[in-house]
């Protein structure tokens, strides 16, 4: 490879990795990964095992993982330690994974941004199909992990369940309401600060962060807050190397594929077709909400009804980065189980959808 040619590649890489840091990281990932903090060391292992561990039912866990995380403007990077310390506290790996795949493709920012953007008919059937697919993951995922997910729930169960003192039912008021204020300070500068530059982002997430830590200094004690800190550490470093690596691949593989060539292989409503659109969507890095003016384009450009509800179905619920941290916060197997299952299963859905419904 010719000198300028790599040297051409590793700043396309760079150049994805300084605008991921420089738009994500802080007003984004930093919250995220305190929320899962939160969650793995203040929220009750009992009330998360009651409704989404894998004796609860599956008509109740799996509407509830999906209901949960519309509210969460995420994309598919920041959701991870969110879904990972769901999953550490006690959650089946049914409605993990459902939170994981649902909360940035079916989120009420991005579909509302869609309807405006690609209009009702393509983001109603984008919802059919998104809850569909997620249900189906879900699914797949308990049954062909049904014996790890028997013993896991068992351990879980055989640990003493000690009724709360008023204190600790206090304790747990508290608890909420930190975790509530870091979900604030993840939405609002998204919500609020949509379409605006990363100060003005800044401006709005600084205040909402600190009033989250002055709130629990002043609520918990310094060993709890300590104790928090290191279960947020323990995601930061599990996921975020990973990601960063992940990002920087995807810089280098967007200078390497020229557009034209995208451009011509995906008109038509084609299972092939379909089919390439949904590995774009899997492996391109969407941030919270650009997956739609991307395919609006692609649209216009000749792309196919199915194809584009393909990339609407994978663009904001994977990517390579988040492939990457899926491997290592969940295992090798559980990971490939949940990617194969996606893609296949999303294809089949933007298939069928696309072509009797759009």
């Amino acid at each position: 490879m010719p000198l300028d040619q790599f040297t051409l590649l590793l700043m396309a890489g760079l150049q994805s990795l300084i605008d991921y840091v420089a738009q994500h990281t802080v007003t984004c990932l930093v919250p995220a990964f305190f929320i899962a903090g939160a969650m793995n060391y203040f929220i009750s292992k009992d009330v998360v095992i009651r409704y989404l561990g894998y004796s609860a039912r599956r008509l109740t866990s799996f509407p509830l993982a999906t209901v949960s995380s519309i509210g969460l403007a995420v994309c598919s990077c920041t959701v991870i330690p969110i879904a990972s310390g769901l999953y550490r506290r006690g959650s089946s790996i049914g409605p993990a994974f459902i939170f994981l795949w649902t909360a940035p493709a079916l989120n009420i920012l991005t579909i509302t941004y869609s309807g405006a953007i690609l209009g009702v008919e393509i983001t109603l059937v984008r919802i059919l199909a998104a809850i569909s697919t997620s249900f189906i993951i879900g699914l797949v995922m308990v049954t062909v992990f049904r014996r790890d997910e028997q013993e896991r729930s068992e351990k879980e169960r055989s640990k003493p369940n000690v009724a709360a003192t008023k204190a600790e039912v206090l304790h747990s008021k508290n608890s909420l309401i930190l975790i509530l204020m870091l979900v604030a300070t993840l939405l609002l500068p998204n919500y609020l600060g949509a379409g605006r530059t990363f100060v003005e982002k800044l401006l709005i997430f600084l205040p909402l962060f600190v009033a989250s830590m002055a709130f629990a200094y002043l609520r918990f004690s310094k060993d709890e807050i300590l104790q928090w800190f290191q279960e947020t550490w323990w995601f930061v470093k599990k996921i975020l190397p990973l990601l960063l690596v992940g990002v920087f691949i995807v810089g280098v593989v967007g200078a390497i594929i020229p557009p034209e060539f995208v451009q011509q292989v995906l008109g038509g409503n084609g299972l092939p077709q379909t089919f390439l659109a949904n590995l774009i969507g899997a492996l391109m890095y969407f941030s919270s909400m650009t997956e739609s003016p991307f395919v609006k384009m692609m649209m216009g450009l000749g792309m196919g009804k199915a194809p584009a509800l393909a990339l609407l179905l994978t663009g904001p619920g994977m990517s390579l980065p988040s492939m990457l941290a899926i491997i290592r916060v969940f295992t090798f197997r559980k990971a490939i189980v949940y990617i194969l299952t996606t893609v296949v299963v999303s294809t089949i859905s933007a298939f069928i959808f696309g072509n009797l419904l759009l």
